[in-house]
């Protein structure tokens, strides 16, 4: 089978995606290191805790939600725990499963890098767009994500917003 390669316009596309899917997260990461001292994939756990009734989730539902393998996830929660920010204990209905919980240094963590971080999201993404062109990109990420993501794995993350 050939390769049915990209004409002009859908290469001009694809780069577009690929340099805001390279260059965004470490513009990113850059202010929530600086305002939070977490990367972005911290403060995306972090952000999924502080939103979570009694600021706990099973370790299996938080890696479903930040799309993280278990041992990643494993991982960054024994760093996050090292530094008081996550609580890891044994579920109380199972025993083979472990629950995270943001303790209240995560949570002020959280507080102290959400004003900046939502300063550059609407810098950096928001506020370059019409409200015509956010909700196309809403369209468009959809359509994506359909792709990506056809079980909707995710769609718990992405679509809590929605409507």
């Amino acid at each position: 089978m050939a390769t049915e390669w990209l004409d002009r316009r859908e290469l001009a596309a694809w780069i577009r995606v690929a340099s805001v899917l390279e260059v965004l997260p470490g513009v990113l990461d850059g202010q929530l290191r600086r305002d939070g001292g977490v990367t972005l994939f911290e403060y995306f756990v972090l952000a999924i805790l502080s939103e979570t009734p009694g600021r706990t989730l099973r370790m299996s539902a938080l890696a479903q939600q930040t799309n993280a393998t278990l041992p990643r996830l494993s991982n960054v929660v024994r760093r996050m725990e090292g530094r008081g920010l996550l609580e890891r204990r044994q579920a109380d209905d199972d025993a083979r499963a472990t629950d995270v919980t943001l303790t209240d240094e995560g949570m002020a963590t959280t507080e102290r890098a959400a004003p900046g971080h939502v300063a550059a999201v609407r810098h950096h993404v928001v506020d370059a767009l019409t409200p015509e062109q956010l909700g196309q990109l809403v369209e468009i990420t959809d359509a994506l994500l359909d792709r990506l993501d056809p079980t909707g794995g995710m769609a718990v993350t992405y679509r809590r917003y929605d409507g």
